[in-house]
């Protein structure tokens, strides 16, 4: 089980950041603080939180592109009001699939839950979020 926790960890925590801010096209990109705690089932410990920052475009729909080693589809991405909730499916260094969902405070942060599933191991990841700033060269 140790090893579905080291092999997944990074890979869990980039691929739970989501922005879905709308905006200009044209407009800069979005600088997010995003922090992600990993708890999984049958693990007598917790991982410590992982922090990243991370640009977005400000309309972007769909989360930032999957960590290395990993080939991430997001499906099913439906925004209701503040909530925004997707499916999601990896493939590469370790199979997953999960169901995210994540509620904006306003228009400057955010906290939700992802729930994966990878090789027969449950975890759920809670999200937090903050806008920073402003950044260039925004992703998705």
């Amino acid at each position: 089980m140790f090893k579905v926790y080291q092999g997944g960890l990074a890979a869990i925590s980039m691929l739970m950041l989501l922005t879905l801010t709308p905006a200009r096209a044209d407009a800069p990109g979005i600088l997010w603080e995003s922090t992600s705690q990993m708890v999984m089932e049958g693990l007598p410990f917790s991982p410590r939180p992982n922090t990243v920052k991370y640009c977005a475009a400000a309309d972007s729909s769909s989360p930032p592109p999957s960590p290395p080693g990993q080939n991430c589809t997001v499906s099913n991405v439906q925004r209701e009001g503040s909530k925004v909730t997707w499916d999601t499916q990896c493939t590469g260094e370790m199979d997953m699939s999960g169901h995210g969902e994540i509620t904006y405070e306003g228009t400057d942060a955010y906290a939700g839950t992802i729930n994966m599933s990878a090789e027969g191991v449950n975890m759920k990841i809670t999200l937090s979020g903050k806008k920073i700033g402003e950044c260039d060269r925004p992703i998705g």
